[in-house]
C-alpha cells in the first residue's frame, strides 16, 4: 500500500491509506497509519474512521517505542486492538519468546491506562513472509489453512461493526483529500449516517466558535471505493463504508460533507500541536536558478497552501518579504515536505528549525519530547554526555529483555536539544542505536544548550573549487566540498577543528611561472568529504545560517554572504 515514491526508498510509511477487501459475505475496511511520531498528524485524523485496530509486534524485537505513540492513540479513542505476533517463523523464535513478548505487550497497555476490555486481547502468531496467520503458536502451519484466514476471523469475531443509521440523512467527516487533474477536490471519509449516490445534492460544513458556517453547496458527480490495491467506480454507498467523492472544490480535512438539509457538523480529532517552525523563502544565492524550474515566491506560497490543506499536522503562515513559516512536528516531516518540493523542480532557501515556545503567567515554556534509546552497553557513557549538552534528564535506564548486552534508556529531552541530534546519535552508535521520540508536554525552559557544534569554514571566494586550495584547507576541519564545484562568498564550504568561523579561499589556483620545477607537480590527495542528507543538513545549520536546496545539489550557507555584513550583524548581537 506505500506507493509514494520516497515511502518505497526509506522503508517508512509517510501518508495513511484506506482499503477495502471481502471475506465470508463481509467487507472489511482498512487502514494503514505511520508509526513515527513526525506523522502523528495522519494517524489522529484517521483513527475516527474505524471500530478496531490489530496491533502488528516483531516477535524477536518485542514492542519498539514507537509501538507506544499509535497504540496510546488507538487506545484513548475506544478501539480494542487485536495482537499480531509477526515473524514467528524465524528460528531465533520460540514459543517462551512469544509469551515474554505477550507480557511486554500487556504491561505497555496497562501503562497507557488500557480499560479491561482493551486488556483482553486476542493474540494471533504469523509470518508476513510466508503469507500465513495462527490463533496458537507453530512455525509451520498445514497447508490447507497457510493463508490469513485465521486473522480475517478473528477481526470479524473480534471488530464490532461500525455503529450506522441507514435512515438518517447522510454525514461524512473528510479524513482525507487529494487532487485529481481531471475530478478536481477527491474528499476520503466515512459516511457517519445515511447514504449517498451519484447526482445528490450536498453541502460542506465548518463547525466554528460561534457555530456551524456553510461552506460550499455542489452534487455527487463520482463516487469511489478503494478495493484492495485498485480504486473501483460505485454508484450508491451507505454508512459504515469508507468512501472518496468528486464534486466539491472548498471542503478540506475536519469539515462535515452532508445532504443540504442537514446542519450540524461532525466533532473532529484534536490534534497535537506543532513543536518547530522553519521558514521557506526564495533562493537568492549567486547560484540561483540553474536547476530549478519553480522560483518565485509566489509559486513556492502555492505549492505549500496547497501542501498544509492535506496535511492537518502543517502550519503556513506567510513571513517577512516572499517567504512563509512552516510549522510542523519534527525535522523528519519537514524533510520529507522539502524533499518533495525539489523533487518538483523548486528552489528553495530554508532557515535552521526553531522550536515553538509558549508562555504562561510571564514564565517561558518549551516543547519537552519523550526519548527511548537502545543501544549497545558500550556506548552508553558517550551517548549520556552527549544527552547531558543537551539538556536531557534521564527517567529508566535498564537492559533490554531478551537481548544480552543492550541498554535501554527512557528519558526527556527539549525539542531544541533533539535537533539535528539523529545524525549524531548515528555516528556515535556506528548505526547499532535505535531511538524514539514523541511530543509529552510544555514545561519550564532549562536553560542554554552545550556546545554541540564546532565552528564552520566559509568561502570567501566565486568560481570552481580547485584540489590545490583543499590541500592547504584540510588540516584545518572537515570538508563538504570536492574540486571542480562551483562556489560563492558566504558558502559553508567545511567545519572548522575549533568553535570559531574562519573564512578562506577554496578556488586559489597555483601561480604558474616560466620557471621549470625541479621535481614533477605533486599528486594530491584528499580525503572524501562529507556529503550531508537533507535531514543531517537541517539538523546541522546554525541560526545565522540557511540552507540552498534545487532539484540538484544542498548547499549550506550564511544568512548575510557579505564578509564585513557578517561581523557588523555578529557585533550588534553582542552588544
Amino acid at each position: 500500500m506505500d506507493s509514494i515514491s520516497l515511502e518505497r526508498e526509506r522503508g517508512i510509511t509517510i501518508a495513511s491509506k484506506v482499503t477495502a477487501i471481502s471475506w465470508k459475505e463481509n467487507e472489511l475496511n482498512m487502514v494503514d497509519t505511520p508509526g513515527h511520531a513526525d506523522f502523528g498528524g495522519e494517524v489522529e485524523r484517521v483513527v475516527g474512521m474505524v471500530e478496531g485496530a490489530i496491533l502488528v509486534v516483531d516477535a524477536g524485537e518485542g514492542p519498539l517505542a514507537q509501538t507506544k505513540f499509535v497504540l496510546a492513540k488507538a487506545l484513548k479513542y475506544g478501539l480494542r486492538p487485536i495482537l499480531l505476533l509477526n515473524k514467528v517463523d524465524r528460528p531465533a523464535v520460540s514459543e517462551e519468546r512469544c509469551n515474554e513478548v505477550e507480557s511486554l505487550v500487556f504491561d505497555l497497555f496497562a501503562n497507557l491506562g488500557a480499560t479491561e476490555e482493551q486488556l483482553d486481547f486476542p493474540v494471533l502468531y504469523a509470518s508476513a513472509k510466508e503469507g500465513w496467520a495462527s490463533s496458537s503458536f507453530t512455525k509451520d502451519p498445514p497447508a490447507d489453512v497457510k493463508n490469513m484466514s485465521q486473522l480475517l476471523d478473528a477481526i470479524i469475531r473480534h471488530v464490532p461493526p461500525p455503529k450506522a443509521n441507514l435512515d438518517a440523512p447522510f454525514q461524512m467527516l473528510v479524513s482525507m483529500m487529494e487532487k485529481d487533474f481531471y475530478l478536481g477536490r477527491i474528499l476520503t471519509g466515512r459516511v457517519f449516517s445515511g447514504a449517498v449516490r451519484v447526482g445528490d445534492r450536498i453541502h460542506g460544513l465548518r463547525s466554528t466558535d460561534s457555530g456551524v458556517t456553510k461552506i460550499e453547496e455542489g452534487k455527487v458527480t463520482k463516487l469511489m471505493k478503494k478495493k484492495g490495491t485498485s480504486m473501483a467506480l460505485i454508484d450508491s454507498a451507505g454508512a459504515g463504508d469508507i468512501i472518496s467523492m468528486a464534486g466539491m472544490a472548498s471542503p478540506v480535512i475536519g469539515h462535515t460533507v452532508a445532504t443540504v438539509e442537514v446542519m450540524t457538523a461532525l466533532p473532529t480529532v484534536e490534534l497535537d500541536p506543532p513543536t518547530i517552525s522553519m521558514t521557506f523563502g526564495v533562493n537568492d544565492s549567486p547560484l540561483a536558478g540553474r536547476d530549478g524550474t519553480h522560483l518565485t515566491g509566489g509559486k513556492i506560497g502555492d505549492r505549500l497552501m496547497a501542501e498544509a490543506e492535506t496535511n492537518l499536522a502543517i502550519n503556513v503562515l506567510p513571513a517577512i518579504g516572499e517567504s512563509y513559516e512552516v510549522q510542523g512536528r519534527g525535522e523528519l516531516q519537514l524533510g520529507i515536505l522539502i524533499e518533495n518540493m525539489r523533487r518538483e523542480g523548486f528552489e528553495l532557501s530554508v532557515s535552521p528549525p526553531r522550536v515553538m515556545y509558549k508562555t504562561e503567567n510571564k514564565e517561558k515554556l518549551e516543547p519537552i519530547e519523550e526519548v527511548t534509546i537502545e543501544i549497545n552497553e558500550e556506548h552508553v557513557g558517550l551517548i549520556m554526555e552527549a544527552l547531558s549538552h543537551r539538556r536531557a534528564e534521564v527517567l529508566d535506564m535498564g537492559p533490554v529483555p531478551g537481548h544480552v548486552g543492550r541498554t535501554r534508556l527512557s528519558l526527556t529531552c527539549p525539542s531544541r536539544g533533539l535537533v539535528g541530534y539523529r545524525s549524531v546519535f548515528s555516528s556515535d552508535t556506528r548505526g547499532t542505536g535505535f531511538m524514539h521520540r514523541a511530543f509529552l508536554t510544555y514545561a519550564k525552559h532549562r536553560g542554554p544548550l552545550g556546545n554541540v557544534r564546532k565552528g564552520v569554514l566559509v568561502s570567501m571566494g566565486y568560481g570552481a573549487i580547485t584540489a590545490y586550495a583543499l590541500t592547504s584547507l584540510e588540516p584545518r576541519g572537515i570538508l563538504f566540498v570536492s574540486p571542480g564545484m562551483e562556489t560563492y562568498d558566504g558558502m559553508i564550504v567545511g567545519e572548522h577543528s575549533r568553535d570559531s568561523d574562519l573564512d578562506v579561499n577554496p578556488v586559489r589556483a597555483k601561480e604558474l611561472s616560466n620557471m621549470r620545477a625541479a621535481g614533477k607537480d605533486e599528486n594530491v590527495k584528499l580525503s572524501p568529504p562529507r556529503l550531508m542528507t537533507l535531514e543531517e543538513a537541517i539538523g546541522y545549520v546554525a541560526s545565522d545560517e540557511l540552507i540552498e536546496v534545487t532539484p540538484k545539489t544542498i548547499r549550506l550557507r550564511k544568512r548575510y554572504l557579505e564578509v564585513n555584513k557578517r561581523k557588523a550583524m555578529s557585533r550588534r548581537l553582542k552588544e
